[in-house]
């Protein structure tokens, strides 16, 4: 195949998988997204979701939100995992949009990458979940599953971005970055990876990956 035609397979065999694709975070605007995806970092989405209705009850909101203290904030958030720096970054960045932007979540990725404890992954996804502009954000299955497939080399997430949206249409970004998690996470996970069930990486696969599929599977 040529990288046209393994583009081409990726696409199709992802929209045949997810012709609709739910938004892993619940969320009901932009900034109960924002505040989600935050959370997120180095944490599970399940878990996530878990602890967001709690936040929310209390403050769902800027100004409730800088109602609070840091500590109140970060005495529900602790399950999910760095709440002391994620807890001062929503009551940080609640202030700042009461302050500067009359208590609204801004569209740009610049502007938001501004704001405390948000960093330019946390910044595309709110921009493409939230209003519909393009971006591709990348998390570690995107990292893991374009370079399995031989669209990235795979060093660092900055260049896995610049790969993504140099080689998908810009049109399909927003809707490809989730279909590619999920993807991720059903069928090429990390661990305990299965390739029989992984349809893409089987079929257009980076050799040396593949390769070294096999050659494990035949140690074990």
């Amino acid at each position: 195949m040529t990288k046209a035609e393994k583009i081409d397979f990726t696409i199709r065999t992802l929209q045949e998988l997810y012709p609709t694709i739910p938004i892993p975070l619940d969320h009901k605007d932009p900034y109960t997204l924002l505040v989600a995806v935050l959370l997120s970092a180095q944490s599970t989405d399940v878990r996530v979701n878990k602890i967001t209705p709690l936040l929310f009850a209390k403050a769902d909101n800027p100004y409730d939100m800088v109602k609070m203290t840091v500590d109140e904030i970060r005495a529900i958030i602790r399950p999910v995992g760095l709440s002391p720096m994620k807890s001062k970054g929503i009551h940080g960045l609640s202030k700042i949009l009461i302050e500067k932007y009359d208590g609204k979540v801004p569209k740009e990725i610049e502007l938001l990458e501004e704001l405390p404890a948000v960093g330019h992954k946390t910044a595309s996804v709110v921009v493409s979940q939230a209003f519909g502009i393009p971006a591709f954000p990348v998390d570690t299955h995107i990292h893991r599953l374009l370079y399995r497939w031989g669209f990235t080399n795979g060093k660092n997430v900055v260049q896995t971005e610049k790969d993504a949206k140099r080689i998908f249409p810009k049109e399909l970004w927003n809707t490809l970055h989730l279909q590619i998690i999920w993807y991720g996470r059903e069928y090429s996970q990390a661990r305990g990876w299965d390739i029989e069930k992984d349809i893409i990486t089987k079929t257009i696969g980076r050799k040396t990956v593949l390769n070294d599929y096999y050659k494990k599977k035949k140690t074990r």
